[in-house]
């Protein structure tokens, strides 16, 4: 292996404002996502489009995921930039996503000053609408798959399930404050500065807290610096060497790693029709069956159906955010039966007595696929406001738990993948989970390089590889969801919104007398997180 160049480092003067620092980043990933994901597919419908058609556009988040992350990765970890592996492509697809995300909700405009025609500057809105999703999918995918990496590359193995914890409470509050930015009037609390519709300044607010937050952590992050590439990777510099290698690895994963990915692959079916068109069912639900009638002929429809949909989100994120917090401290880590956490002494005994009762980890992801399930199962009888609130509010600690697991599972795996045996080594006897708790200082090894903690740190394994693969785990289900979800829309809903597509004609809208499109797709991903249980479950025997 090559040697390497500096210590890596996070400024900060405190255990938890250092993690809080190296994991910033996903504030401003989530945020945007939970723009996208909230006002998107309205967007769309009032652009014109079909649900079914809107379900094709999806597939950007797919494609750029299963194309994007793994190259990257595998391009990172080769990488002997003098500014480290990760935090170039985190920098740089953050300012590009940036871009797009301004040409998004300003495609109008822009469209409009150089079209003078309705009708074809209609259909090259659209156009360029989905073109800047795309742009945006494929370059937040590359931050996501560096931020992740660096996460994995900077912490200690017994640090992996801290980090994904923290990296789960930065996306708890960078949705909430998406949620909640989305849940707002915007345009009347800040004037029309940003924007005369709420849509655009949601696209100005996302655009630049992500490159804000992605600066944050790239500036207060120092990675060691990989002064030249293995031997073999200068043979395999080319497209398809990468892609050769990253097929490879998949062929010969190790059993666990293969079987975290399976259970990720099922879970995701579920998870994709609820993240991309929840907040679209609630406000959906809210026009057909509760909104009085002056809300139903507003000239904003569209902020209308996003506002709807992020007060129920509101409440999914708060839960989502102090779960984030709760979750990891009556949680066993998957590394506890080698690695024992001292508690402070004043409350160990306390502590020891509760630790008995913790479920583990595994156990726990297992309940979240399954209270998931019951969820949405339930989704089709929705015909109200409050009902479907409820059935996204119980999905909040689900998704903590589903966003989380499989990170910390594939951490601790890769980083036994370096080590002699799988050995670990006890860095420090604070917790940080303790320490943030008690507001005592850790020690600061936990998060600097330590020579003798080498067998243990990860900065030298291909983690770039084996997050890429599992987010190819995490993308083939979603073009399953997109198929599914076409072919319901289809049948169910042909035509375009009538809440939303006011400039189409009557005869052009689809009925709303049969069940909701979405909560038929809600109710299919219910069906393979059932499944996602018992391929969870096999992890146990492994």
């Amino acid at each position: 292996m090559s040697p390497w160049l500096g210590q890596p480092s996070i400024k900060g003067s405190s255990e938890a404002s250092r993690m809080a620092l190296l994991t910033l980043s996903t504030i401003g990933i989530t945020f945007v996502w939970g723009v996208e994901q909230t006002y998107c597919t309205p967007y769309l419908l009032s652009l014109g489009l079909t649900k079914s058609k809107t379900s094709l556009v999806w597939i950007a988040g797919p494609l750029s995921g299963l194309i994007v992350q793994p190259i990257v990765g595998t391009i990172a970890d080769r990488s002997t930039s003098k500014w480290g592996r990760r935090r170039p492509f985190i920098l740089t697809g953050a300012i590009i996503s940036a871009l797009f995300l301004l040409l998004l909700g300003f495609t109008e405009d822009i469209v409009g000053f150089f079209v003078e025609d309705k009708i074809s500057a209609q259909h090259l809105t659209i156009s360029a609408a989905v073109l800047a999703i795309y742009a945006v999918d494929f370059s937040i995918n590359a931050v996501m798959s560096a931020a992740r990496s660096l996460v994995v590359d900077t912490l200690p193995i017994e640090k992996q399930q801290t980090g994904s914890a923290w990296g789960s409470r930065m996306s708890a509050i960078g949705h909430g404050i998406a949620f909640a930015a989305g849940a707002i009037d915007l345009p009347s609390l800040l004037g029309k500065s940003l924007g005369e519709t709420q849509f655009k300044q949601l696209t100005v607010l996302a655009a630049f807290g992500l490159v804000g937050t992605c600066g944050m952590t790239c500036w207060a992050v120092t990675e060691r610096i990989l002064p030249s590439p293995p031997s073999k990777s200068k043979k395999e510099d080319g497209l398809y060497e990468v892609a050769s290698h990253i097929w490879s690895t998949i062929l010969h994963l190790p059993p666990r790693i293969r079987a975290i990915c399976m259970a990720q692959f099922w879970a995701w079916i579920g998870w994709f029709p609820f993240l991309f068109y929840s907040t679209t069912w609630i406000g959906e639900t809210y026009f057909r069956y509760d909104a009085p009638h002056d809300t139903k002929q507003s000239g904003d429809a569209l902020g209308e159906v996003g506002r709807a949909g992020s007060k129920a989100f509101i409440i999914y994120s708060l839960i989502t955010f102090f779960g984030s917090w709760f979750l990891p401290l009556v949680i066993k880590s998957p590394d506890d039966r080698r690695y024992t956490q001292r508690p402070p002494q004043s409350i160990s005994g306390v502590v020891e007595k509760l630790n008995k009762y913790k479920p583990d980890l595994l156990t726990a992801w297992m309940w979240a696929h399954a209270t998931f399930a019951a969820a949405m199962l339930f989704a089709p009888f929705a015909r109200s406001f409050r009902f479907a609130a409820t059935l996204v509010c119980l999905c909040g600690l689900p998704w903590n738990i589903a966003s989380w697991a499989p990170h910390a599972f594939l951490g601790v795996e890769v980083n036994k993948l370096n080590g002699e045996g799988g050995s670990y080594r006890r860095l420090s006897n604070a917790s940080l989970e303790m320490a943030d708790m008690t507001g005592s200082p850790s020690d600061a090894s936990l998060l600097r390089h330590d020579p003798r903690a080498a067998k243990s740190g990860s900065a030298g394994e291909p983690s770039g590889v084996y997050f890429g693969i599992l987010n190819i785990y995490t993308t083939i289900p979603q073009f399953i969801g997109t198929i599914i979800s076409t072919i319901v829309f289809s049948i169910l809903e042909p035509g375009k919104s009538p809440e939303l597509a006011h400039g189409a004609q009557p005869d052009e809208h689809h009925n709303t007398d049969g069940p909701n499109g979405v909560a038929v797709c809600l109710f299919i991903g219910a069906l393979s997180a059932i499944a996602a249980v018992f391929a969870t479950k096999k992890l146990k025997s492994i």
